[in-house]
């Protein structure tokens, strides 16, 4: 059995001219004893929901899974698949892709990145069995984790919080073969790797991962703990291959033909390219009895559950809302409307978030230590600890990548909406893992908060500049930068409905009036960006904001409009969703002919299709914002040192219109 999965790697790599064969190869002893004793699964019924979880973070070896899918018997992993591995179109992509096809429980190729996210799936099988019931939600998360994922920087921030929280369910089994691309791991590396899980609360188990009984062992033990189980297997890379076995030369590369032959020889598979004798494929279908078994026992149970509950539990893995939120966000809208209070729209996401998490009970929120910074906990929220996962807020430490990993492990677990909150400026920590939100098109929402020069006396090092022209730039990614309590709560509701993309809102630490006095139910930032404000008299100009620069957009509009110059004021709380609106409708907020200066104490990057491009002009195109690192003042200071003012919007337009400086005909 280990051996068909070794001729399927090294025959498909060959066949490719492309792939890692070795780890495959090396690995294939430990994959064929845990699935054929094992993890629990059905092919058919991928996405049963108390399957054992399978995370291959050593992603570059896709092959070892993709020949685990085919000969388990999922029926999209084809042979035809396997022979057109890494071809455009195949599913057998050169990395696992989630949503590829049935089995790839998320997508890992950055290493590091599955074992993480398998730690966000170990906490949500904790979180589900408090809620649904231990009878119904009681499995394992398995990690395959080579020697890089383990020396990436995210993996001690997923090992410590996953020891910390005591995910006992979670195994992480390490291909300790001592080999990475440049050659012996002693290069680069001298890390006990078993005292250093040790020292983060695991238990630890080392094995000779070529020997049946021991894997076996290792396995029944792990599953036996109460703290989550690293098991350090110890392999050959490329094993079976005579003369590559042991070396970089295997990692990354096609072994050749003479090479595989030899290999054929050595392991005594005599069979031609991609042939699985009939006996040995049966043995491997016959590892998915057991999962089958178990999950008809289990659809027993399930059966028993009462009727509301059953559709509770379907609503949220489906990943609908409960109707009472669209209710909800119309009747705080109004209530700001009517009190138009001034608030940070931190504090006013904390609001809307009071009100969401009273009628969404499968979101899960969180902070990497910046709880009371990012008002990401409401009230109603406990926190979530090694002894209790019946709350709902996680208190990730200072982990940010840590924390976007887990998020999207949570997401991908099903039933759970996650969002966690740190500065805007540590987007940077974790934006790994957020493009992997985006890829795999999972609803992740990341409440950065912090978001300009206005958190002030922080200074540069904490003041995002480039922050959000580089998100807004991530394909799948809709960043939000509300201008008050009423466009934060819509873009809440626009980031909850969004089940195929992740969010961003960026919020501030400065207070800003409420711009939109008068209640409308339409989410109007569903537009992604709307008229504020028309202009009163003749437009001549058109002024766009988002955040906390809309308020200096209305405040020019009034200078502008005292020397008869008309501005419309267009509010932009998501350049990313207003670029998907009907180009009709976008001719209709920014029409040719007037001039256009957009402000947004950030770069200018990301406005440039605005300004220019839609019918705009580079000749009639200004821009208000930032061109450097911050400083350290009060944010009100900051904002005139670097010309961020209503003052200067004039001047862009007066020079646009070429008029003088005081807004006159020039002499």
């Amino acid at each position: 059995m280990a051996n068909a999965l070794r001729a399927l790697a090294m025959d498909a790599v060959e066949a490719a001219n492309s792939g890692h064969p070795g780890m495959p190869m090396g690995m294939a002893d430990v994959a064929t004893v845990l699935f054929k004793n094992h993890l629990n699964f059905d092919p058919t019924d991928p996405k049963w929901m108390n399957r054992d979880r399978f995370v291959l973070s050593a992603g570059h070896g896709s092959m070892l899974l993709y020949a685990l899918l085919h000969l388990t018997g999922y029926e999209d992993m084809t042979l035809e698949q396997i022979k057109n591995f890494r071809q455009m179109g195949a599913i057998t992509a050169g990395h696992p892709e989630y949503g590829h096809a049935s089995g790839i429980e998320t997508t890992t190729g950055p290493l590091g990145q599955g074992i993480a996210t398998a730690v966000g799936m170990a906490i949500g099988e904790q979180i589900q069995a408090d809620r649904i019931g231990k009878k119904l939600v009681d499995h394992f998360t398995y990690v395959i984790a080579g020697d890089g994922c383990l020396m990436e920087g995210i993996s001690q921030e997923a090992i410590s919080l996953a020891g910390h929280l005591e995910l006992g369910k979670l195994i992480v089994l390490w291909d300790d073969n001592g080999i990475s691309i440049d050659g012996k791991i002693e290069l680069t590396d001298s890390t006990d790797q078993l005292k250093r899980f040790e020292a983060s609360n695991w238990d630890v188990i080392a094995i000779d991962g070529h020997d049946y009984e021991s894997i076996d062992a290792a396995l029944t033990e792990a599953r036996r703990g109460n703290r989550p189980t690293l098991i350090a297997c110890k392999t050959v890379i490329g094993y079976g291959a005579p003369n590559k076995a042991g070396t970089s030369g295997v990692h990354g590369a096609p072994l050749g033909e003479s090479e595989i032959e030899a290999t054929r020889k050595a392991l005594g598979w005599s069979e031609k390219p991609f042939n699985i004798p009939k006996a040995v494929r049966n043995d491997w279908l016959a590892t998915a009895e057991r999962g089958k078994a178990a999950r008809l026992e289990w659809a027993a149970q399930y059966d028993k559950l009462s009727e509301r509950k059953r559709k509770e539990v379907e609503r949220s893995f489906d990943g609908e809302l409960p109707p009472k939120l669209s209710a909800t966000i119309k009747a705080f809208k109004k209530q700001i409307s009517d009190e138009q209070p001034s608030l940070a729209t931190r504090k006013a996401s904390q609001m809307v978030l009071e009100q969401v998490n009273a009628v969404v009970p499968e979101t899960i929120g969180g902070s990497a230590d910046l709880t009371g910074s990012n008002n990401t906990k409401t009230g109603a929220l406990q926190v979530i600890s090694a002894d209790d996962f019946s709350g709902r807020y996680l208190h990730y430490g200072i982990r940010e990548h840590g924390m976007a990993a887990a998020m999207n492990g949570l997401a991908l677990y099903g039933g759970l909406i996650p969002y966690g909150g740190t500065f805007l400026v540590f987007a940077d920590y974790l934006r790994p893992a957020l493009r992997l939100s985006a890829l795999m098109k999972q609803r992740v929402i990341y409440v950065l908060t912090h978001d300009s020069i206005g958190l002030g006396e922080d200074g540069p090092t904490h003041q995002p500049v480039e922050h959000l022209a580089s998100l807004r730039c991530m394909p799948n990614v809709q960043v939000f930068r509300p201008a008050d309590a009423v466009e934060t709560a819509e873009s809440w509701e626009i980031a909850l409905r969004s089940t195929d993309r992740p969010s961003v809102i960026a919020l501030t630490r400065q207070n800003l009036p409420t711009l939109r006095t008068e209640h409308t139910t339409k989410n109007k930032s569903a537009q992604g960006a709307y008229v504020l404000e028309e202009a009163a008299s003749s437009r001549k100009a058109i002024l766009m904001a988002s955040g906390s620069e809309v308020e200096i957009a209305l405040a020019a509009r009034k200078m502008l409009l005292s020397k008869g110059i008309g501005a419309r004021v267009v509010s932009c709380p998501s350049l990313d969703v207003f670029a998907e609106q009907d180009p009709k409708y976008r001719a209709r907020v920014l029409p040719r002919g007037p001039v256009r200066v957009a402000i947004e104490a950030g770069v200018q990057q990301s406005w440039d299709r605005w300004l220019t491009g839609e019918g705009g002009d580079s000749r009639k195109a200004g821009f208000v914002g930032m061109e450097s690192f911050g400083a350290s003042a009060p944010y009100k200071e900051l904002y005139e040192h670097f010309g961020i003012t209503a003052e200067a919007v004039c001047q862009q337009v007066y020079a646009l219109l070429g008029l003088d400086n005081n807004g006159d005909r020039k002499k």
